[in-house]
């Protein structure tokens, strides 16, 4: 705790801000800013909020009211952890104008450049100063009501150190570089921000340290977790939040975190532990009030914008991870929000863990809670260190803000090469002073004003030759850590959290919770029946003991098959390149195996599939007078499944050798359309050159089986150039489809899985 004496006396003259005493600061209601702390801290009145991570204050002195006279009261404060990290601001800047301006741009708050001058009052009334701080405050922002802290368990502290990391991309035939020779560090404790302008790389850095780099792209650099190399083991340690929220749209918060902690967190912990585990996350991420609400989507209405943010974070967290990355959390959040999930950040860091995340323009309040900061600039490193000895930097190679400006943006200006309101330094207006002075009307100093080009070439030149050798050299250092440490980061053991039974089960009730609402939507269930009472009406009562009757409900039979063929297969095609996202998403922490995933997925289908057309048949059965014995209408229903499981396994095996819902479609009208002209209705003398291809059809076995159920013997008039048995070989046909057609998609799966890892 250090004291410090303050003046009340202000500095006008010289533009500069005086030291206030601390009476007067919370008699105003007013920030000023200390000479000598203007990078760490802010003093704050009794009703603002300190914005430093570890700062308070202390309770004032009872004779702090004649401080105005003599100076006696003592503002106690605590320094923040960027405070030791403080540089001598009177060796950098030396008029005092200009120290008012770089003060202002480390905090972004300053009452003399916009005139406003404090109005006086009496300095005994002033309230007293009670001490607080951030980290004491667990009060949910948006609910008002306090919640859990949130308590995590010692985990592997992992460091990661990346040195001249390049990726670049071909692009038409020509090479692009996205990152040009990327080095820095993060350890334990610490929060690493990626900051830069769109399209700077950060997104691409951030998927390269996280291990996820896919593509055609080639890659250059060393990665190292705790100086060993990537491996499958990191997996379950490490968290990853994509800038894209990729949840299922009607589950709920609760299930949502609830499914996530069930697959990701370890066996050791009951199912209870479990979903304790996901109740502490919605209660620390103040998501209490809307865990009973589904996530919604662009059709259907859910929770917010920021809320599915706080999910999408939460799904990470749940597994208390050693590396943490974050793809822009901040994103869609009110600024109070924003600043909730970044103390969140900080209270994981302090645990030990690391945490590395992208920010697009923070707040000053943000920045000033980063311990580490990255800078990027069309793929070039910019400045790496401490995030509070950033703007000291910038000033010191002559880059100043001309005008009051959070910090952040003053660094995206520079990171977009943007020089308005920023001090030009002197030495590129020299150099760009020798480029043009054997020019013509050169005496303006407008025509001295450097390009952007230049401007990102002097930054990306300042930090190589002043500080890049330095940070580079740490980077060489090796780590202190015992060879156990390391043998377990370099273990190719993959860790599951459960047993293949109990993903299976959990994924098939989420499957079932998710996919109910699709398929029992009143939408699709007056489709069907109001289909199926059409049909009845067109077909009411038919006759079979006429040729003519007889033709008709042949006539029916085949569309009954051509309508359950067509319809599964349409509703299944859009399986797996609707859940390609989330697919690779969990799979790419091991939240579960493939096969395990696979089977859950088509078996908790069978049961909604299979509703609808209980409702179909009972209506169009008995309507059209078709045989009304127990055991025909059983083995009528028996055949329909069988040719909806077939119809469905092709479905799932377009979508998923496909993966793109309009190819898929396009494909799967034409082979529908293929199977139901060969069905044997239509045409019944097929040429023998391409008659094969009416056994690949499960229209054509569906209508066969039909035809024998309803008639014993099947009349000669219907039956096809191949003559009916007992109707083995067709059910041997459709269960080898059902079998077929999921093992190819099964296959194409792994394929797909296998090309992107």
């Amino acid at each position: 705790m250090e004291s410090i004496q303050e003046n009340p006396t202000m500095d006008t003259a010289g533009g500069g801000i005086g030291r206030s005493n601390s009476d007067q600061l919370a008699a105003a209601a007013s920030r000023s800013l200390s000479r000598t702390e203007s990078a760490d801290m802010v003093l704050s009145t009794a009703d603002v909020t300190s914005l430093s991570r570890k700062s308070s204050f202390g309770k004032r002195s009872p004779s702090g009211g004649a401080a105005g006279a003599g100076g006696n009261s003592h503002g106690h404060i605590r320094k923040s952890r960027s405070a030791q990290l403080k540089l001598d601001l009177e060796d950098l800047v030396s008029s005092g104008a200009a120290l008012s301006r770089a003060s202002s741009a480390s905090l972004g708050f300053s009452f003399t450049f916009t005139g406003f001058t404090p109005p006086p009052q009496d300095m005994s009334s002033s309230a007293e100063l009670h001490p607080f701080s951030d980290d004491e405050n667990t009060m949910d922002i948006e609910a008002g009501m306090r919640g859990k802290k949130l308590v995590t368990e010692p985990t592997l502290p992992i460091y990661i150190k990346f040195a001249e990391v390049k990726y670049r991309v071909t692009v038409k035939g020509a090479p692009r570089e996205i990152l040009s020779g990327i080095s820095g560090s993060a350890s334990p404790g610490e929060v690493l921000a990626l900051m830069g302008p769109s399209g700077s790389g950060k997104t691409t850095l951030l998927t390269i340290l996280g291990g996820r780099v896919a593509g055609a792209g080639t890659l250059e650099g060393r990665v190292s977790y705790n100086d060993e190399p990537y491996s499958k083991s990191l997996k379950r340690r490490i968290g990853f939040v994509t800038q894209d929220d990729v949840l299922f749209t009607h589950l709920t918060v609760k299930e949502t975190l609830t499914y996530a902690a069930l697959l990701r967190l370890p066996r050791t912990m009951t199912r209870q532990q479990k979903e304790e585990r996901a109740m502490d996350i919605i209660y620390e991420l103040g998501l209490e009030r809307c865990q009973d609400t589904m996530i919604g989507g662009s059709f259907v209405r859910g929770v917010s914008g920021g809320e599915r943010k706080r999910v999408c974070i939460g799904n990470e967290i749940i597994i208390n991870p050693s590396l943490l990355f974050l793809d822009e959390p901040t994103s869609g959040l009110d600024s109070t929000t924003a600043l909730r999930i970044v103390q969140l950040l900080h209270d994981i860091a302090e645990d030990g863990k690391t945490v590395i995340t992208t920010i697009h323009q923070p707040s000053s309040r943000l920045f000033h809670k980063f311990d580490k900061l990255i800078l990027l600039g069309k793929g070039s490193l910019l400045y790496f260190g401490k995030a509070s000895e950033a703007m000291p930097y910038f000033q010191f190679i002559g880059c100043t803000p001309l005008i009051t400006m959070n910090p952040a943006e003053f660094l995206l200006d520079l990171a977009n090469r943007n020089t308005n309101d920023v001090s030009v330094p002197s030495e590129l207006v020299d150099k760009m002073h020798m480029e043009n002075q054997n020019l013509q009307n050169t005496n303006s100093k407008n025509d001295y004003k450097p390009s952007a080009q230049d401007v990102h070439e002097y930054l990306v030149d300042a930090y190589e030759n002043g500080v890049a050798y330095k940070e580079k050299k740490k980077l060489l250092a090796p780590l202190p850590i015992s060879d156990d440490m390391k043998a377990t980061i370099t273990s190719s053991k993959r860790e599951w959290g459960t047993s293949w039974w109990q993903q299976y089960s959990i994924l098939f009730c989420r499957g079932i919770k998710e996919r109910r609402h699709d398929y029992l939507s009143w939408m699709r269930i007056t489709q069907v029946i109001a289909m199926s009472v059409i049909l009845g009406l067109l077909w009411w009562h038919s006759d079979p003991s006429t040729p003519k009757g007889l033709q008709d409900q042949a006539g029916l039979l085949f569309f009954i098959a051509v309508f359950w063929g067509f319809f599964p297969v349409f509703t299944a095609i859009f399986t797996f390149p609707q859940e390609r996202a989330m697919l690779n998403k969990e799979r790419a922490v091991d939240m579960y195996k493939l096969s395990a995933y696979f089977l859950a997925r088509t078996t908790s289908d069978l049961p909604l599939d299979l509703f609808l057309p209980v409702i179909f048949m009972v209506i169009v059965y008995f309507m059209a007078n078709l045989k009304a014995t127990a055991a025909r209408f059983f083995f009528s229903m028996l055949t329909v499944f069988l040719s909806i499981i077939a119809a469905q396994g092709l479905g799932l095996a377009i979508g998923a050798t496909v993966l793109d819902i309009k190819k898929a479609t396009t494909l799967a009208s034409v082979t529908v359309m293929t199977f139901m002209l060969a069905g044997g209705f239509f045409v019944k003398r097929v040429p023998p050159f391409i008659s094969w291809l009416r056994y690949l059809s499960f229209n054509y076995h569906t209508y066969r089986l039909l035809l024998k159920v309803q008639y014993h013997p099947v009349p000669d008039i219907l039956i096809t150039a191949t003559p009916l048995d007992n109707g083995v070989t067709e059910v041997a046909a459709l269960v080898a489809m059902v079998i077929g057609y999921r093992v190819l998609a099964y296959v194409s799966l792994r394929r797909t899985k296998t090309s992107a890892s």
